[in-house]
């Protein structure tokens, strides 16, 4: 008999995905939920509230129920006739204090690299030994030994190596640290404490960056994504161009997908402060995001680079910029019409930014020449937002003069703004 025809008891069906329950915790408001379930609430959702209750939830802590889990594995011995499996007994969930102890046996370099080693093995697990991690330290303690791991290279360049241009971090429990951080996953708390006032972390990261192994540069940057997404205006306004010349120089060498999403992602968060656009701009960000766009077939990158390029036009240095690269105008105007909504409106933006601020008579000839004014007239033709027919307009408008003998505009759209 199927276990769909067998009549489980109620108290045996998790409250969230109402399955018989494996391995069932109750959380401190008194609920029991199937461990899986609850997990999946808590840290994928982002909720603290009890599902059932919608009491808040103070703390990560889920209490195995032994005597349930008992009860419900008896309950499928008895009905193993009617093809129900028993559940296996599931595995002691990590606690605080072993936690503790493999983070004091990290402090010995001879047990370093195993400790670290096996908090990432905890760390990849399951969403509640992150948790757990946190709750026992081990963001702080990982901290300080990436901060004291690039000191103490920092330093031995300076003393030994400072004819060199750079040098490499190799050492292992510094790529270890660094991809703990990453899997811990933290909480918004813990990042904003990583970030600190000193900005002392943010350039141990910046560093690894410039001197590590790709790994920990991908991990570096990905974790000052994060770090960002919670930073405030201030911690903001702090970033020091070194920071920017490393990210963008990870980006032109494109050390994974993952490392180039989350700097583009750091660059958005950082660069709508005008000094950091600037900063971005004098690193060189322009002329390499042009060409990732003339590589990228993957359109959300593409609109990821659109955006950017947008903000950094902003600022005179970045259409400066774009302006000097031989596809910069071509690769903007290519893009219109084969992106979203959204970025077809930042290309038209960056068009008239350029339309507005920086255009000279040979740069007005380079956009016909490119197709920029015949990709123009098709915004206004095709269906799409008013917004940026409106900008289209406009630059139409700024170079009606010069373009009115143009094949690419039909003569009945130029009579309808006389030079």
């Amino acid at each position: 008999m199927p276990m769909e025809e067998v009549e489980i008891p109620s108290f045996f069906l998790c409250p969230i995905s109402l399955q018989l329950m494996k391995d069932p915790v109750t959380v401190p408001t008194g609920i029991t939920y199937d461990r899986e379930s609850i997990e999946k609430w808590l840290f994928s959702a982002k909720s603290s509230t009890c599902p059932v209750t919608k009491q808040a939830i103070p703390d990560c802590e889920l209490t195995p129920n032994h005597t349930l889990r008992r009860l419900i594995q008896s309950w499928c011995t008895l009905n193993a006739a009617h093809g129900i499996e028993r559940i296996p007994t599931p595995r002691p969930p990590i606690s605080k204090s072993q936690i503790a102890k493999l983070l004091h046996e990290a402090e010995s370099p001879d047990m370093r690299n195993k400790c670290l080693k096996r908090l990432r093995s905890i760390a990849t697990e399951n969403a509640t030994n992150r948790c757990c991690m946190e709750a026992a330290g081990a963001a702080d303690f990982l901290a300080t030994l990436v901060k004291n791991e690039t000191s103490v290279s920092s330093t031995l360049l300076d003393e030994t190596l400072s004819d060199c241009l750079s040098f490499e971090v190799t050492t292992r429990p510094l790529d270890e640290a660094l991809a703990v951080l990453y899997h811990l996953q933290l909480s918004e708390a813990s990042l904003k404490n990583l970030i600190g006032n000193d900005g002392v972390f943010v350039d141990s990261l910046t560093r690894i960056m410039r001197s590590g192994t790709c790994d920990s540069r991908a991990y570096a940057v990905m974790l000052l994504k994060s770090m960002f997404e919670v930073a405030d205006i201030i911690q903001l306004s702090r970033l020091r161009k070194e920071l920017f010349v490393e990210v963008v120089r990870l980006l032109r060498d494109q050390v994974s997908q993952k490392a180039t999403k989350s700097a583009l992602k750091l660059l958005i968060l950082a660069c709508p402060m005008g000094r950091n656009r600037v900063k971005a701009v004098k690193a060189s960000a322009v002329p390499v995001l042009i060409d990732l766009l003339l590589d990228s077939c993957n359109k959300r990158q593409s609109e990821t680079i659109l955006l950017l390029l947008d903000v950094l036009c902003q600022c005179a240095e970045g259409r400066a910029k774009l302006l000097e690269h031989g596809a910069g105008i071509a690769i903007v105007s290519k893009r219109i019409l084969r992106v979203s909504e959204t970025a077809n409106e930042r290309c038209v933006r960056i068009l008239l930014s350029i339309s507005k601020f920086s255009a000279t008579p040979s740069i007005v000839q380079e956009m016909l020449q490119v197709g920029v004014a015949a990709k123009l007239c098709l915004v206004l033709q095709v269906e799409g937002r008013s917004k940026t027919k409106e900008k289209a307009r406009e630059i139409l408008k700024l170079h009606a003069r010069a373009w009115k003998n143009s094949p690419c505009i039909p003569a009945d759209f130029l009579s309808s703004y006389p030079a």
